[in-house]
């Protein structure tokens, strides 16, 4: 369903209250959230009836980058070939809430970057706390009654008032020298529900892509090496900061590794691969809360052990999977 009214516009027929998310942002998961890209399109795929299982191989590529890990997302191609989604950027040349009126009203959904200190959501973390960068999917706008339907994190939402003015920035939030948002139109109208075989068919021939592009260099080691430079200076600067780092460190190999190892039993089932990718992912939640209490209170930490497990469990998960592939 499209354009109710003029000013009334929604995309997929979506109720908040009763939105049944998927699997993969179950509260048993060890990472719920994983970052806000991944977490929206996992969703997304869900919402429109496909199974987002089939496009995770993009996580057996993740890099250490000197201070982060890969931000992984999922390729835009990858998404058009195995659900039929076709993504494209958005030129914002008028105000945000002015397209989304024009192209959710034609069934499309926008991708957008947004301030998490208006979105409730994340009420306990950012919200009305902290401006964090941060991506939604919007689906359903309601201009008169100032409300918004959107993806965001591990589920889909709504907000109103003046969470939605701040968001669009409009009426008394009228800023005329904001610099305008990344966005994305992201259009539907031509998915393609596959039948599992083909399905799984077409993500292990996604998988081979990625396993070529491994870093060439143990990752994990990188990492390892990156961790025992740092401590000191996270101690410094205190758990703020590095729960900031940790972010964009720890929590993003522990995600992508669960995600990995739900994809090897979802796809060739194979449970030597699935045990080896859970290994790291639980032991990063092992790190991350053992680093937290380190830097609080300005100890050392022998985490030793950790990167064993997580070194051993990655070399033996993408071993695992490369056989298959």
């Amino acid at each position: 369903m499209a354009q109710l009214t003029s000013t009334h516009v929604r995309a997929l027929e979506l109720d908040a209250s009763a939105y049944p998310r998927h699997m993969l942002h179950a509260e048993e998961r060890v990472w719920v959230e994983k970052n806000c890209y991944i977490d929206i399109w996992l969703e997304v795929i869900h919402a429109v009836g496909c199974d987002p299982m089939a496009v995770l191989p993009f996580v057996v590529a993740i890099d250490f980058e000197d201070d982060q890990w890969t931000f992984f997302k999922p390729p835009h191609g990858e998404l058009w070939e195995l659900y039929g989604i076709d993504v494209q950027e958005l030129n914002v040349w008028r105000p945000l809430v002015e397209h989304a009126i024009e192209h959710v009203g034609a069934g499309k959904l926008i991708s957008t970057e947004a301030d998490a200190w208006w979105l409730p959501d994340t009420s306990g973390t950012d919200y009305r706390t902290q401006h964090t960068k941060t991506t939604i999917v919007i689906n359903e706008l309601d201009l008169e009654r100032q409300r918004l339907g959107y993806f965001h994190n591990a589920g889909y939402h709504v907000l109103e008032g003046e969470d939605f003015a701040r968001t669009f920035r409009i009426g008394e939030a009228k800023d005329p020298a904001f610099m305008p948002l990344f966005a994305e139109l992201v259009k539907v109208d031509r998915i393609v529900r596959r039948d599992r075989s083909e399905l799984v068919a077409r993500s292990r021939e996604a998988l081979k892509l990625h396993l070529a592009r491994r870093p060439a260099t143990d990752p994990v080691a990188k990492f390892r090496a990156r961790w025992e430079r740092d401590l000191p200076w996270l101690t410094e600067r205190g758990l703020g900061f590095y729960h900031a780092w940790a972010f964009g460190t720890i929590r993003q190999l522990g995600a992508a590794a669960e995600l990995a190892s739900l994809y090897a039993t979802w796809a060739f089932g194979d449970d030597s691969a699935a045990e080896a990718f859970a290994q790291v992912s639980q032991a990063a939640k092992t790190m991350i809360l053992k680093a937290a209490r380190a830097v609080n209170a300005k100890r050392a930490l022998d985490a030793a052990p950790i990167f064993d497990a997580m070194q051993s469990g990655w070399a033996r998960g993408t071993d695992a999977l490369a056989r298959h592939a």
